[in-house]
């Protein structure tokens, strides 16, 4: 708008009232400019739509883009306006006298002139290039949400079941001193069994290793915590240890939210925990082979080790002995029985009853367990019950009601969406689940799949509420399309950057999408305003006559202000490169948010000063009944 007002008084100074001059500016842009910064304002919609951790994290920035733009809005036709008569004054330089704007002049009136007069070449070119955006995306890989380094590590490794208490000890200490030998670490804390609370069923067979990192500044030359992940998994290698890496936070978040720790994650539900184990195993054997596994463990939802005693009523008769009396037996010596409480200060700890490890540590001193009868006589335990060591379930987990056995699959070197869609056919050549079982693909896929399929339904509609207001402003089916051919122009530059950087594709790389869907919707309705704006003059002007007077329109609604268009483009990546060049915590995600912005503004305003006044020129010259003679004229005045 002040560029319009910069341009009224350029020419009317002096001619007309000021007041008159900057009303008449703001007129003529202002409504435009209203609706550009309405379909910013609504071009975050689908971000509004994301639940769960997604929606936590992006909501603040729609929230802030969203009311800023409307705020904008509505000052831009009101308040923008009256500042501009009151501060816009003296005597404002021309566009000739301007040396920034006679460079961009200077650049592109010949590109201008070469594309009126290879129009359709130009045409052609340009689809071209919109095509080959499908060559980087194709590579592109799916991930949920970028890698959010905390600082920080997570060692989870998994043993297989059956893991006594001295040996889990020895594990853990073997592991954390391993650890503790790496330059970059400052602390190792290990954890393994499970806490006295409910909300912490973690098994014998789960390790969580805390690893506190020095500051990055401190760690050796070149290294990175991929490249550190990397040489721990390599010196960490025990028979029977599935280890896994993450952060402390995520993994907690995604435990919460879906129980699998790992990136990848197979739910199997059924009736029989047998038949699911063995089912896991075989899903394990197949994915173990695939390439991009870095570890994968099926867990063994039967491979608990259960002492099972079978007590013998006719026995207990023949003794004069009750069930209860063996139970008690069974409590009191081998499980252990509170019997009184110790008070230490303000501590309290109970004091537990039962023999030492070495009468009861094999089945041959339980047996000889005595029991007690009504009679004064002690009987071997083994006399009145059977006891044997059972298989079974050390802990069931269920959802929806059915019985599950989980796999946990850590991935390295590929992305998440491909990994699973190469598994998925793999389990499904090879794996044939029995009727009344099924198997559900879960971890970050689960939250991957859940966004996408929000965003494919919301995402079509705010188009068509875009393509409303557009058309709202336009009144013009066609020039409304024309709007939108900034969206491709833009998709090539947001996806070649992507995939020279080397990004997979993620919420945080789609809400810089749709955030660059607003920016393009911007600068194409601000290019097209432009054009009409020369040409509705030349024809209140009564100049518009002929196909020269269209290109005449062209070179000045183009050519002359070609200078707010670059700038404005130019203002849009200065203020995002600082982002890509950011380092610490949080940085990953907001560089894939830039990243399609930066590139997709560069080639957007890039096409669109080429091409929009290429379908300009075709679009209104078929308006214009001119002889042939003068479309040759004009073909030699543009050359």
């Amino acid at each position: 708008m002040i560029e319009n007002a910069h341009k009224h008084l350029e020419q009317n100074a002096g001619k007309k009232d000021h007041w008159q001059i900057i009303s008449e500016a703001a007129r003529e842009v202002g409504p435009t400019l209203f609706f550009a910064l309405l379909v910013i304002t609504v071009s975050f919609a689908p971000v509004f739509t994301l639940g769960a951790q997604e929606g936590r994290m992006f909501k603040p920035l729609a929230f802030t883009k969203t009311y800023s733009m409307a705020a904008a809005a509505l000052l831009g036709i009101t308040l923008v306006p009256v500042l501009m008569g009151y501060w816009i004054r003296g005597k404002v330089r021309s566009e000739k006298e301007n040396p920034v704007s006679r460079f961009f002049i200077w650049i592109y009136d010949p590109v201008l002139h070469f594309v009126l007069h290879w129009k359709w070449i130009v045409l052609l070119v340009a689809l071209l290039i919109v095509l080959s955006a499908f060559i980087p995306y194709s590579q592109l890989g799916s991930e949920f949400m970028p890698p959010l380094w905390e600082g920080d590590l997570l060692y989870m490794p998994t043993t297989l079941p059956g893991l006594s208490i001295t040996k889990a000890r020895e594990l853990l200490q073997q592991t954390d001193r391993i650890i503790a030998t790496f330059p970059e670490v400052e602390q190792v804390f290990g954890k393994i069994g499970r806490a006295d609370t409910a909300t912490d069923p973690a098994p014998m067979t789960m390790i969580e290793t805390t690893i506190k990192l020095k500051p990055q500044a401190e760690w050796r030359q070149r290294m990175t915590h991929e490249k550190l992940i990397a040489e721990m998994n390599q010196a960490i290698q025990f028979p029977g240890l599935t280890n896994a890496w993450t952060m402390p936070i995520r993994t907690r978040i995604d435990m919460l939210s879906t129980g699998i720790r790992t990136p990848v994650g197979i739910k199997l539900s059924g009736p029989d925990l047998a038949v699911l184990e063995d089912i896991g195993r075989e899903v394990e054997s197949i994915i173990r082979e695939l390439p991009g596994t870095l570890s994968v463990y099926s867990e063994r939802v039967m491979g608990g080790n259960f002492l099972d005693f079978e007590i013998d009523r006719q026995a207990l008769a023949r003794y004069g002995l009750r069930v209860g009396d063996v139970q008690d037996v069974i409590q009191s010596a081998i499980g252990g029985m509170n019997i009184t409480t110790t008070i230490e200060g303000l501590e309290r700890y109970p004091v537990n009853l039962r023999y030492s490890r070495e009468l009861r540590d094999n089945l041959q001193d339980l047996r000889a367990i005595l029991v007690p009868t009504p009679t004064g006589a002690q009987i071997p335990l083994g006399y009145v019950a059977r006891i044997r060591v059972k298989q079974g379930a050390p802990m069931i987990k269920t959802e929806n009601s059915r019985p599950n056995a989980w796999i946990y699959v850590d991935v390295s070197g590929i992305d998440v969406g491909a990994y699973v869609a190469m598994a998925r056919r793999a389990v499904a050549e090879k794996v044939e689940i029995p009727a009344g079982y099924n198997m559900v693909w879960s971890g970050q896929y689960e939250y991957m799949e859940r966004a996408r399929q929000r965003l494919m339904l919301v995402i079509p509609m705010t188009l068509m509420i875009i393509f409303v207001l557009i058309y709202f402003n336009t009144k013009s089916v066609f020039e409304t399309m024309i709007v939108f051919l900034a969206v491709p122009f833009s998709l090539v530059g947001a996806f070649w950057l992507i995939w020279l950087l080397d990004y997979d594709m993620s919420i945080a790389v789609w809400v810089g999408i749709i955030a660059l869907a607003g920016l393009d919707a911007e600068t194409g309705v601000v290019m097209l305003l432009y054009l009409d704006v020369a040409y509705e003059k030349m024809v209140r002007q009564g100049r518009m006559q002929k196909l020269k007077d269209l290109a005449d329109a062209i070179y000045e609604g183009a050519v002359h202000r070609v200078r707010p268009k670059i700038m404005t483009a130019a203002t849009i990546v200065v203020g995002l490169l600082p982002i890509m060049w950011s380092q610490g915590i949080g940085a990953d995600v907001m560089k894939r948010i830039a990243a399609p912005m930066v590139g997709g503004v560069v080639t957007s305003v890039i096409l669109e000063l080429c091409v929009y006044p290429v379908i300009y020129y075709v679009w209104k010259g078929w308006r214009l009944k001119n002889a042939p003679e003068e479309a040759t004229v004009l073909e030699e005045s543009v050359i």
